[in-house]
């Protein structure tokens, strides 16, 4: 069975929403656990976040592509080599 388009596009920002609703929602009324709950609740959005906004390196060979010469960029004047 195929994986529907709308739970692969809307699933992570769903799960997302329902653990940063329910973690203000405990903190707000509860106690202990819910004290517990919120920490992660609120952490795992934001740990998330922090994950997919912090720059990734490529290694040096993905770099240079598939065929292990350097990347070159098109400009008016030509073809010009990236410095690595």
């Amino acid at each position: 069975m195929k994986p529907s388009p709308f739970w692969s596009l809307w699933g992570g920002p769903i799960v997302m929403g329902v653990l940063t609703t329910t973690g203000l929602i405990t903190a707000l009324v509860s106690d202990t656990w819910g004290d517990w709950w919120s920490w992660v609740g609120l952490g795992i959005p934001v740990a998330v976040m922090g994950w997919h906004c912090w720059p990734h390196t490529q290694p040096a060979a993905a770099a240079q592509g598939a065929h292990g010469q350097p990347h070159t960029e098109t400009t008016e004047t030509g073809t010009r080599a990236t410095p690595p």
